[in-house]
């Protein structure tokens, strides 16, 4: 794993996140709030907790501290949200432009929901930090269906094409 490859990693989510934008901004403001199904019921509240979760983790790691989890009521707009993804990109690239391969066998040790100590290699927490916003995005798709809003296909193939400039499918 190398340094490079997590960069490829982080830049597809954010692709993948600027794509659910459009769809996301069809919305109106109840159905951008609107309890429909997933881990974080409402597709406000699931972006909200991708972007906490991936500034949490990026705060295990020495990047700027996050404090307490983010709390989806304090994002009421889509503009709101957007701001925050923008920012912790932002903190995320910064961080990692800091980063040499070697820097990612470094241990980390952080403690998980049940106040147990755990630790894992540098790589391997951004690996997953960034892994974790596709499970969440395929919420986000789900729901967007429910509401009769397609948002198309993010698959990493897609974003492979599309920053390429070739066919894929």
């Amino acid at each position: 794993m190398t340094v490079k490859d997590i960069e490829m990693l982080y830049d597809y989510g954010y692709w993948a996140n600027r794509k659910l934008m459009e769809p996301i901004g069809r919305l109106t403001g109840e159905e951008f709030t609107r309890k429909i199904c997933g881990s974080f019921e409402s597709i406000r509240n699931t972006l909200v907790h991708i972007i906490s979760a991936e500034w949490g983790w990026l705060d295990r790691c020495g990047g700027p501290e996050r404090g307490s989890r983010l709390n989806a009521e304090d994002f009421p707009t889509l503009q709101s949200v957007v701001d925050a993804q923008s920012k912790v990109e932002s903190y995320v690239r910064t961080f990692l432009s800091t980063l040499k391969d070697e820097d990612l066998r470094r241990a980390v040790e952080y403690t998980n929901d049940s106040g147990e100590k755990r630790t894992l290699l540098l790589g391997e927490v951004m690996m997953h930090a960034a892994n974790h916003g596709v499970h969440h995005r395929a919420q986000v798709c789900l729901m967007l269906r429910e509401l009769g809003h397609s948002p198309g296909n993010i698959d990493l193939l897609f974003y492979y094409g599309e920053t390429r400039g070739v066919p894929v499918w």
